[in-house]
């Protein structure tokens, strides 16, 4: 068994929401706090999540993890 970990960030929006909903109903986990942050570049609240994913396949750098 592998374990697969992605780092999903975005705007403090509904993109975000429907970016980390999407990844649960395809059998993502939540790993860990979500981060909230401000950019002040672009002076805009950011949010991050980690997620995981258990699969029988072999880790591959090539493959998109969203693949997995």
């Amino acid at each position: 068994m592998t374990t697969i970990y992605r780092f999903l960030s975005g705007p403090d929006d509904s993109t975000f929401c429907h970016k980390v909903s999407k990844a649960l109903s395809q059998g993502w986990q939540l790993y860990g706090q979500p981060i909230y942050v401000f950019d002040a570049a672009t002076g805009t609240m950011r949010c991050g999540q980690a997620v995981t994913r258990e699969t029988e396949e072999a880790y591959d750098p090539e493959r998109k993890l969203g693949d997995y």
